[in-house]
């Protein structure tokens, strides 16, 4: 099920503009679900979207969203810096998105939070 959100979320991404640099960026046993870029205007640099992709059956035990917990957003912070030291360019910006895909029988749900938390420290 996970696989299809993020496709979803993908497909999503897409749809918006954003182009997708990664998917499943590793670091360690820890993992970006998608690294999404886009320009923005001309010589201004491209803003980065480290976007985590939670999805689920239904909502009946909370929004997929409200998964992304602090461990959760603590982690992601480590491995976008990972990500950042890596492959930064010249006036990029950086944020962390969330997706929440919810597919049920006979529709699918996307809850796209930009900007859903800060970049956290590592210890």
């Amino acid at each position: 099920m996970g696989r299809k959100g993020e496709k979803v979320a993908e497909r999503w991404l897409t749809v918006h503009g954003w182009e997708i640099a990664e998917r499943r960026f590793r670091n360690g046993r820890r993992d970006i679900d998608l690294v999404a870029t886009r320009a923005e205007r001309e010589g201004t640099g491209r803003t980065v979207a480290f976007v985590e992709v939670k999805t689920r059956a239904s909502d009946d035990f909370g929004g997929p969203v409200s998964a992304v917990n602090w461990r959760k957003q603590r982690e992601l912070s480590r491995s976008a810096k990972v990500w950042i030291a890596r492959f930064e360019r010249p006036g990029d910006t950086f944020r962390f998105d969330v997706i929440g895909v919810i597919l049920e029988a006979e529709k699918v749900r996307v809850q796209h939070v930009e900007n859903a938390f800060l970049l956290h420290g590592t210890s």
